[in-house]
């Protein structure tokens, strides 16, 4: 613990609906300034205020950013946890709380050191107001953090300034209630703490976003003009980011007019519905939701996939089944979207790590949709679109030219002797399609029923299985279009580790953890699906891969299963699915439970499969 500069984790305990947010984030703000890498997690309930709520802030000078279960101090402000939050302490940690009202003697532990300020008697002294005194005590906590950790205090001060500028009454209640807290502690406490923060430049080449805000300002990007949503946690942030870029991006200059359009839809059918519509006129149209809401949208996706119309959703999955923790982060809709819909239907996936791919696989997702004609799931989760990441600065490319697929123009129509909506050339499996109203030689019959290659009605077998061999090999082929795998390989590795999405920073510390043991495995994350050859490749050059995802029923492994033919003995689980972002510890006890059982320990919610 001593003189440990740039590497430790916090965690925050709070009641929700108190405020406590303003607070953690401004900290969470104030190290990245710093120039330090830095990771924030909001755990968070569903309800609006009065259960529990913690905040995990993670400093790693190495640059690792998946959570942490080691805690280096608690701050308890939550009487109802405060058994929880002590046991949580690691040893020789601290514990930092509200020391207005006595702790109970029986909460206290030898091998942790117990800072008390009294922040609530503290505020009462110095406010008038019942409700600015409770979010003031969070701001007061945040000055004790200041000093105890080193923070930079000009940082913070300018933090304060940019968020209450023209508001004088806020801006001074902020910065009173964080200098009462700052200088409780520089009077009472050895400050700074054994660990504690310095300066780095780390990250003059990264921002902080969560990736909601990254999936909106990709598809503006991308050129969506149309979008169709029933909120739904965890998305709903996403159509309200992409809403305030549209209103800034996407107005005409000179009449003011607007040249988009959102759309709250009666509910998550609808939605689709109009999604479908619009890009069926042309337009580039999406809708965001969450599991619940791809249950609902099922049968028109299976009709925009039979019909061939591009669609974009985008998927931040949340803990299902039913209603299931919305709050909660999982990756539990890999074979609902997959397959989504009755009958035989494939979709393509993509799968981002992070907000900078979440803001580059968006203009994809779009390119997808309309080069195969076919609905597109850009799948994020909970954990990605609601937190904070450091990420570098997002890229883009100003020649970029989106990729409308087949559309035949006015004069390729006329050329036409007619047209003929499913007759796709071998080599690419895609058919032409037409815009409606560009002419009558070029209309057709969007059929969901039955059809054959020349989009006339059919029953008969032969013309009907025509087509829907026809939508397999032009699903095959987007395999050669998708985001590619990432795959690292290390010298002497006795394994595999296969992974997707925001498990990504956790499996490479782990990896880098075994292999300062010994234990050297090999990395892939996949990115997409369907799956490029690369995934087969790499799966089939380990007798042992470990497949890591959060959800029970092993659904990354059931894909790869299923759409690969690597023998499912390769194939081992490691599940974690309680609903919190996954850490190190996850994957190295899934591990080592398997290659070396004698030094494995158990981790709550965890499961290995053979």
């Amino acid at each position: 613990m001593r003189d440990r500069i740039n590497d430790f984790a916090l965690k925050l305990a709070n009641v929700n609906g108190t405020g406590s947010a303003s607070a953690n984030g401004l900290i969470m703000q104030a190290i990245f300034r710093m120039g330090i890498p830095v990771s924030g997690k909001n755990l968070f309930p569903s309800n609006i205020q009065g259960l529990p709520t913690w905040y995990e802030i993670r400093v790693n000078k190495k640059g690792y950013t998946a959570r942490s279960l080691d805690y280096d101090l608690m701050v308890a402000m939550n009487s109802q946890t405060y058994a929880r939050d002590i046991q949580e302490v690691r040893d020789d940690g601290y514990l930092l709380y509200d020391s207005s009202w006595p702790l109970d003697p029986a909460l206290l532990r030898d091998d942790v050191h117990f800072l008390g300020v009294p922040f609530a008697q503290l505020c009462n002294d110095n406010f008038r107001d019942p409700r600015e005194r409770i979010l003031m005590k969070n701001i007061a906590y945040a000055g004790t953090l200041v000093a105890a950790l080193q923070v930079d205090m000009e940082i913070v001060a300018a933090l304060l300034e940019e968020k209450y500028a023209g508001k004088k009454k806020l801006s001074e209640s902020n910065t009173r209630a964080l200098r009462l807290g700052y200088d409780y502690a520089r009077d009472h406490f050895d400050c700074p703490l054994p660990f504690h923060l310095e300066k780095m430049d780390a990250n003059s080449d990264k921002i902080l976003i969560d990736g909601n805000t990254a999936i909106a300002l990709g598809c503006v990007y991308a050129g969506a003009t149309v979008a169709a949503w029933y909120p739904i946690t965890p998305s709903t942030s996403a159509m309200d980011a992409f809403k305030v870029f549209c209103e800034r991006f996407r107005k005409d200059p000179e009449t003011g007019q607007n040249n988009y359009i959102i759309i709250q839809a009666e509910d998550e059918l609808s939605a689709i519905g109009m999604v479908i519509g619009a890009a069926w006129n042309g337009a580039r149209a999406f809708t965001s939701t969450a599991g619940p809401g791809i249950s609902l949208m099922n049968e028109l996706l299976g009709f925009a996939y039979y019909a061939e119309i591009p669609a974009v959703i985008i998927d931040v999955e949340r803990v299902g089944p039913s209603t299931g923790m919305p709050t909660r982060t999982q990756q539990g809709d890999l074979l609902e979207c997959a397959y989504a819909s009755h009958g035989d239907t494939k979709h393509i996936l993509l799968f981002p790590s992070n907000p900078a791919e979440c803001f580059e696989f968006a203009p994809v997702a779009f390119d997808l949709a309309e080069r195969f004609q076919t609905p597109v799931f850009l799948m994020s989760d909970l954990d990605i679109g609601m937190n904070d990441w450091v990420v570098p600065r997002l890229q883009w490319d100003d020649a970029y030219q989106p990729d409308r697929g087949r559309v035949l123009s006015l004069e390729e129509i006329n050329k036409l002797d007619r047209f003929q909506r499913y007759m796709a050339d071998t080599e690419s499996q895609i058919a032409p399609r037409t815009l409606p109203g560009v002419h009558p030689k070029a209309s057709y019959f969007t059929r969901g029923s039955g059809h054959n290659k020349f989009g006339g009605y059919t029953e008969t077998p032969d013309e009907y299985q025509e087509v829907m061999d026809r939508l397999l090999k032009k699903h095959q082929a987007a395999a050669k279009f998708v985001p590619a795998p990432i795959i690292q390989r290390r010298p002497g590795s006795s394994f595999g580790i296969v992974t997707l999405g925001g498990c990504d920073p956790a499996v490479r510390e782990a990896l880098d953890l075994l292999a300062e043991r010994g234990i050297v495995g090999d990395f892939m994350r996949v990115r997409s699906f369907p799956f490029a050859g690369a995934v087969e490749s790499f799966l089939n050059e380990h007798e042992i891969n470990f497949v890591i995802e959060q959800n029970r029923d092993a659904q990354l492994r059931s894909l790869l299963t299923l759409e690969t033919n690597v023998s499912k003995d390769k194939l081992r689980s490691v599940l974690i699915y309680g609903g919190f972002p996954l850490s190190a510890r996850h994957v190295i006890d899934g591990v080592l439970h398997v290659l070396a059982p004698e030094s494995a320990f158990a981790t709550a919610g965890q499961k290995v499969t053979k």
